[in-house]
């Protein structure tokens, strides 16, 4: 399936990869300026299957976010680009929405807590593959029984990799995402290519799964 929103890419900020740091820093300021907040297809299919108290690791600039907050969730917020975890803060007090907004380096994260929700979309594949298989295992202890996790990487085939530390980053198979959820319920998965620059494709996995 090839999506065709410009739009709909995924803008996130990692610590430890000053290339993507870099490339991403400069997205968010441009969608700042000019107040470009809406959510990309990946977000839409995700905020159908909210639940209860929800953390979204890589949130960028947080525009799903702000809409399960909308929606009447307590969000928990993490980002690694201070200009973009600043502007959020400043969204969510603008409208008194129960968003905790924090700044850190996600390649090392362990869960400390469970959520009913927790998202990675257009995270993990800016880690080597060691450390992002890491983050997704803990994803899976992060997220209470009965709850969701929503995760979307870019898979092999993509061809645009101007965004990528060349150390530092994980294409990952095309089905690895299906497979580590295979004792979940799998509520959605889906394989989609999006145009990039010079004829190149992005071409992304994403699977959203329901813990027994």
């Amino acid at each position: 399936m090839r999506l065709q929103d410009e739009n709909s890419e995924h803008r996130r900020c990692v610590m430890g990869s000053n290339l993507s740091v870099e490339f991403f820093a400069k997205q968010f300021d441009r969608q700042i300026a000019e107040q470009e907040y809406r959510l990309n297809p990946f977000e839409q299919w995700t905020l159908l299957h909210l639940a209860g108290r929800v953390l979204e690791l890589g949130c960028g600039l947080g525009n799903l976010s702000i809409e399960a907050a909308r929606a009447g969730h307590e969000v928990t917020a993490i980002d690694a680009c201070p200009d973009a975890v600043k502007d959020l803060g400043r969204r969510a007090q603008a409208e008194g929405l129960p968003i905790r907004v924090v700044e850190a380096d996600l390649a090392e994260w362990r869960a400390t807590d469970t959520y009913d929700t927790v998202v990675a979309i257009g995270l993990l594949m800016f880690f080597p593959c060691e450390e992002a298989r890491a983050v997704l295992q803990e994803i899976k202890h992060a997220v209470a029984p009965g709850g969701v996790a929503a995760v979307n990487v870019l898979i092999e085939g993509t061809t645009f990799m101007e965004m990528f530390d060349p150390e530092g980053y994980c294409l990952f198979p095309p089905r690895e995402l299906e497979a580590t959820f295979a004792d979940w319920k799998i509520l959605l998965a889906s394989i989609d290519d999006f145009p990039a620059p010079g004829e190149k494709i992005k071409r992304f996995a994403t699977v959203i799964a329901q813990r027994p």
